[in-house]
């Protein structure tokens, strides 16, 4: 019997034209608890769904006359609330990708694993999501505190702007299935705050949410990272451990800038996409990992791709459904919303009551051009939170007179180090070149970018958070990048005083 006593009366639809495989799958339902109902074709399928209203419907791709997209086409056009698993042959990306986007919730390869095949349906049979749009959700919010987990997701994704809202929308649209999401954006346009949503707007909301940056990742850690390792699996490895895609079963697992992944680590993720299944380091078998895909990214993947470092296949697997976010540029009428969420937020943090910014600094930040975006915007006013006093707060002006120099790479790239390195060429820690060349580059890039956390740790009086900042990576990047290369604050204070 099904393992959950409410789903016991969950009515399904098997759509197969091969009997023994109809069978099979009726029998496997049937000892979870579930009412099942058959059909060897499309024509059959829509005699079915004339007579009942199901819970679920799971359906092959190839049927005798037509296909399950066919199916899907009715449901979408009839707007019915059944969710769709389809069947699909195997090594068929193609076919599974074109079922994510025609509308299906999930799909399975054939030969289609008993256990997973348990597992897919459970998951369509979950609560369904209202079929609201995102201005529905933000209203009820206002009307009722506290709100849906969806509600509390989207208010804080500050913005009324048409773009906005259409972001919004689409938000609760991609949450209905299992399809990756691939969200692009520039830096700073809170590319996270969406996956979020999207994982909170899901029936998957109560499961775990794993975000991960893939560029803060050291190239010889990835497979371990990603899919865990075990115990003496190689030198350190003195227990098992999970990989993200263990930590994130049940759940949603994060990719953040998934274009920096190197190539060999590409094709292995995409398996792990496609098969659903990991084999940690040191194991003999793999496990089965029940996870939503949604990554993100400030590259064109289209243009990595034609460049050759960016797998194809794996951009068709990621690329099922695309979120943009529009950079601050295009929605300048969020600007004043932004900013007082922003100012509330800072002052939380701090302990203080929030200020209110003046009209003529308001004014300010509209003709500022934000290339760094919401990450920009929030230094602008941390900065005038810093040097302003009394409840009204004016712009640091000689800040906004002042470009800094631009960084030519982002954080975890190859040339992020030597970037940093040049407008600190007069602290007393800066490296001279090498005379020769570096018999171990690695150790020579750990030792300078060593060198500068050191220094800008101490300069900031160990405080990680405003560090980062001053290095323009985020807070989890920092604490990553200390764990690697094994510095704490005493130890960092210690070796400054030194020099």
């Amino acid at each position: 019997m099904a393992n959950n006593p409410v789903l016991n009366d969950a009515r399904i639809l098997v759509i197969d034209d091969e009997p023994d495989l109809r069978t099979l799958y009726e029998l496997t339902l049937l000892r979870e608890g579930y009412r099942v109902e058959t059909a060897g074709s499309v024509l059959e399928a829509r005699e079915q769904l004339k007579q009942h209203r199901f819970d679920a419907i799971i359906t092959d791709m190839r049927l005798p006359d037509g296909s399950g997209t066919d199916i899907l086409s009715q449901l979408r056009a009839e707007q019915r609330a059944e969710r769709c698993v389809v069947i699909t042959a195997y090594g068929s990306a193609e076919n599974a990708v074109e079922s994510l986007k025609a509308g299906a919730f999930d799909y399975l390869s054939k030969p289609v694993d008993l256990k997973q095949f348990r597992a897919v349906v459970a998951n369509a049979l979950q609560g369904p999501i209202p079929l609201v749009n995102a201005q529905t959700r933000i209203a009820a919010t206002k009307t009722n505190q506290g709100g849906t987990a969806t509600e509390t997701a989207l208010t804080k994704m500050v913005g009324a702007s048409s773009v906005m809202l259409q972001v919004k929308d689409r938000i609760v649209k991609v949450a209905r299935s299992m399809a990756p999401v691939l969200i692009r954006g520039e830096s700073g346009t809170g590319k996270e705050l969406v996956a979020g949503a999207i994982h909170a707007s899901s029936h998957r909301a109560q499961g775990p949410w794993v975000p991960v940056n893939c560029s803060a990742i050291p190239e010889t850690l990835l497979e371990a990272e990603f899919f865990g390792a075990r115990k003496g699996a190689y030198t350190g490895a003195s227990q098992d451990r999970a990989g993200f895609f263990q930590a994130a079963h049940g759940g949603t697992l994060f990719l953040d800038e998934i274009g920096d992944l190197p190539l060999a680590m590409q094709s292995k993720l995409l398996r792990a996409i496609q098969e659903r299944s990991v084999r940690p380091l040191g194991a003999s078998q793999e496990e089965l990992v029940d996870v939503r895909i949604v990554s993100a990214t400030h590259k064109d993947l289209a243009a990595e791709v034609l460049a050759g470092r960016f797998r194809q296949d794996l951009y068709y697997r990621l690329n099922v459904i695309d979120i943009y976010i529009p950079p601050l540029r295009e929605r300048a009428e969020d600007l004043p919303a932004l900013c007082d969420a922003l100012l509330a937020r800072i002052a939380a943090e701090a302990g203080l009551a929030a200020p209110k910014l003046s009209t003529s600094a308001l004014e300010q930040i509209c003709a500022l051009s934000l290339p760094g975006n919401v990450r920009e915007l929030e230094n602008v006013l941390h900065r005038a939170m810093a040097l302003s006093e009394g409840p009204v707060l004016e712009l640091d002006t000689h800040a906004l007179n002042t470009k800094p120099a631009p960084l030519q790479e982002l954080p975890g790239s190859p040339g992020f180090v030597e970037t940093l390195a040049a407008p600190l060429a007069s602290g007393p820690v800066e490296p001279s070149p090498p005379e020769s060349i570096p018999s171990d580059l690695q150790v020579y890039l750990d030792r300078i970018e060593r060198e500068i956390l050191v220094r800008t740790l101490r300069e900031t009086r160990f405080n990680r958070t405003l560090a980062a900042q001053r290095l323009g990576i985020s807070l989890r990047q920092i604490r990553y990048r200390m764990a690697r290369l094994q510095i704490d604050a005493p130890q960092a204070a210690e070796e400054n005083s030194d020099g």
